[in-house]
């Protein structure tokens, strides 16, 4: 049996197999069969894709918008302290803010390839429900359920020549750009909830910071606008109270930093925004 075909024998037995299983457990589909290398391989390709496509994707200058930038940076960086994190130091975790006011998103590509539009920033007026919504997204990228979606959704087809290294550019590209349109599980959703609580409850920030995205949200009667990052099942309201619920359970703080600490510096850098 040659090497080809040993690869397909294996991958298809394992598909097979991870797929009875989480089936039989309530699962979410198959295991994820890309590695981490390929994680970040995805994570670059896309990172092409978005600074070749500047009219779908406006990206704001790192020096001319040094304020907005720096603070966003600073708020990554005091999530990727917590010791929850798995892949802080194999990820990249570059950061990048989309010009759009009209687009409440985030997102987070395999690999650590962080997307934050300026939509999603005004809207948020209370930087702890923002942190929340971006430990959210990183839980996305250290879990890696965006290439365990994609296990699910491409088939073993791809999955061999990715994993053997044969794929084409068009096919990479293919992945690459689904990236940002990919929809995630219920149970994806609801796991990076929990970590966005894990991920906070040692900062200065509230733990049940995603709650608040959704409580506005509610609050304002525009769940209609609710990005798909956040909108997939549960409902919003479930939501609210399970994040809530697991802040409970892991005893930490609920406190706005918002209120207790920031003195304005979000409101001054959201001013700095175009």
């Amino acid at each position: 049996m040659n090497s080809f075909k040993y690869l397909f024998f294996s991958l298809g037995f394992i598909l097979t197999l991870s797929t009875a299983c989480s089936l039989m457990q309530g699962g979410d589909g198959p295991v994820n069969l890309f590695t981490l290398e390929q994680d970040k391989e995805l994570g670059a390709q896309l990172e092409t894709e978005i600074a070749s496509n500047p009219s779908e994707y406006p990206l704001l200058d790192e020096k001319q918008y040094a304020t907005a930038y720096k603070y966003l940076l600073d708020m990554r960086d005091e999530i990727l302290k917590s010791p929850e994190v798995k892949y802080k130091n194999e990820f990249l975790w570059k950061l990048r803010i989309v010009h759009n006011d009209e687009v409440l998103n985030a997102f987070c590509a395999p690999g650590g390839y962080i997307y934050v539009y300026t939509g999603l920033m005004k809207y948020l007026d209370k930087v702890d429900h923002l942190a929340g919504v971006l430990a959210h997204e990183i839980a996305h990228a250290d879990q890696r359920h965006s290439t365990a979606s994609m296990t699910k959704k491409y088939g073993l087809d791809m999955l061999i020549a990715v994993a053997s290294r044969n794929a084409t550019a068009g096919q990479i590209s293919q992945i690459a750009g689904s990236l940002t349109q990919l929809g995630f599980s219920r149970g994806h959703e609801t796991d990076a909830d929990d970590h966005s609580v894990d991920y906070l409850k040692d900062t200065k920030y509230a733990c049940n910071g995603a709650a608040g995205f959704f409580e506005k949200l509610e609050a304002q009667g525009q769940s209609s606008k609710t990005p798909a990052f956040l909108s997939t099942h549960p409902s919003p309201g479930n939501r609210i109270a399970k994040i809530n619920e697991r802040a409970t359970e892991k005893g930490c703080s609920k406190t706005l930093f918002h209120d207790n600490g920031d003195n304005g510096a979000y409101a001054a850098m959201l001013k700095t925004l175009p």
